[in-house]
């Protein structure tokens, strides 16, 4: 689906094999399309304000790219659709294209990506033959001015390259552009670039007509029972977002490419639509946003069709917000100062205990990242030790706002600290993260018995949380 993407409407995502390099941040989507424009210094200063530290730019807007000189701000910018082809056909083109768009602009301004098009496959198919010349051509043109090793190169898809992404283990890239997305995918390895996959489970919801409930799509919890299943691998899933990136993992791999990570460009909820969009609101597009910046981290007025296309920023043009929004998704998850934990009860059946661990490391987004091996919570290497601290982190982190210490009656509250040794439970008076949100290195359910509870070849334990929201709305 084109989903034609202006100021501050989508979620940025990278997802990959280097989380440990690249760590957790948020961004932004920006494009100029947009009424009543807010100068390019009161967008630098907007997203100063919400320290926000990561744009793509949907073009290179000259005026973007000068106020974001000395910012400390990464950009990536975008060569647009209509300059796909030419870029393609001409090497002298590219090199031109790289030295106005990006040669000029560094230092000052950290271009460290540029996205060819938008789509291209689905949106201006005529020009698929010649996008991964236009790559080439841009990156030859890098070279040449020694700007390969920073700035990488990609091409954002949507899912509608994938025809049939459920179940996700059986999912593969249409065959009628097998050719081009082999020669893509091969480019991004040769390169040690990303794909960039824009991933809107609004859409996946919407066009399942009822098939997939709505918390599935908003990343609200859902007990395993009512978590969708694939049949080949048994994995449950439950977010639509964590089934579209493992479809896509899964699609590269069916032309035996690997190690080449994703970056979600673009994904986000629309929070207002027209009468027959009725889940196109501003709480699911709050609940939507939110609950993807806790997981790891929309364009506006200027297009054709239904409402909800014109309502996907999380900003106003003159700065204000649509709705609550942290990008940093501390402001609403403090540590509890209670002096109240919450462990694993010595009784508790190691089945509910080894779901709510699953759980909490998952969907609950403790950061479980203590009692991996060789951390300093790992031993005892058992399931109650691991629950219990997978279980405090998560009511530590959400108790202010209505999470809970039950784990379907697995978990209790205790007011002795249940720290040991150099394992520092979150809330000790001896933890230094106290009311600091540390995000975890991986989404999805994570086994801290030393593996991962997805099935081997499931990538969604590879993504990171790097969200770009787009920006503005009139």
């Amino acid at each position: 689906m084109m989903c034609k993407k202006w100021l501050g409407s989508t979620v940025f995502l990278i997802i990959g094999l280097f989380t440990n390099a690249l760590g957790a941040y948020v961004g932004v989507n920006i494009g100029t399309d947009v009424s009543n424009m807010p100068s390019a210094s009161d967008v630098i200063a907007i997203l100063k304000a919400n320290q926000i530290t990561h744009i793509r730019l949907y073009d290179a807007d000259s005026h973007m790219l000068k106020a974001l000189s000395n910012s400390g701000i990464d950009v990536m910018v975008g060569v647009l659709n209509e300059e796909v082809l030419g870029i393609g056909e001409s090497a002298s083109t590219a090199a031109a294209w790289i030295n106005k768009n990006v040669a000029a602009y560094l230092p000052s301004t950290n271009i460290t990506a540029i996205a060819v098009g938008s789509q291209v496959l689905t949106s201006i198919p005529n020009a698929a033959s010649v996008l991964v010349s236009a790559m080439n051509n841009l990156h030859k043109a890098l070279v040449a001015s020694d700007l390969n090793f920073q700035v990488k190169i990609s091409t954002p898809q949507s899912m509608d390259v994938i025809p049939r992404p459920f179940p996700p283990s059986t999912a593969t890239f249409n065959s009628a552009w097998n050719s081009t997305i082999y020669q893509i995918l091969q480019f991004l390895k040769n390169t040690k670039s990303f794909y960039m996959l824009n991933a809107y489970p609004y859409y996946g919801y919407v066009n399942g007509n009822g098939i997939f409930p709505i918390d599935y799509a908003l990343f609200r919890s859902m007990p395993s029972v009512k978590q969708i299943v694939d049949p080949n691998t048994l994995f449950h899933y439950n977010s639509m977002f964590d089934a579209m990136v493992d479809a896509t993992y899964y699609s590269i791999a069916a032309v035996n490419l690997s190690g080449i990570p994703i970056v979600v460009t673009e994904s986000g909820w629309p929070w207002q639509g027209g009468a027959n969009e009725t889940d196109a609101n501003l709480e699911n597009a709050e609940t939507y946003n939110n609950n993807l910046i806790r997981r790891v981290l929309n364009d506006t007025d200027k297009r054709p069709g239904p409402i909800s296309e014109k309502n996907w920023g999380v900003f106003f043009t003159n700065g204000s917000t649509v709705y609550p929004l942290s990008f940093s998704g501390s402001s609403r998850l403090s540590t509890n100062s209670s002096g109240v934990f919450c462990v694993a009860k010595d009784d508790a059946d190691s089945d509910k205990l080894q779901d709510g661990l699953n759980w909490a490391c998952g969907q609950g987004q403790a950061n479980c990242s203590a009692i991996q091996p060789g951390q300093p919570c790992y031993l005892p290497n058992n399931i109650k030790s691991h629950a219990s601290y997978a279980f405090n982190d998560y009511y530590q982190r959400m108790h202010s706002v209505g999470g809970t210490c039950n784990f379907d009656g697995a978990a209790t509250t205790t007011s002795k600290d249940p720290s040991y040794g150099s394992c520092i439970y979150a809330g000790s008076s001896n933890s230094s993260t106290s009311g600091r949100f540390m995000p975890p290195a991986a989404f999805g359910p994570v086994s801290p018995l030393g593996g991962s509870t997805t099935l081997p070849v499931s990538r969604i334990q590879f993504l990171i949380s790097a969200a770009f929201l787009a920006l503005f709305l009139l």
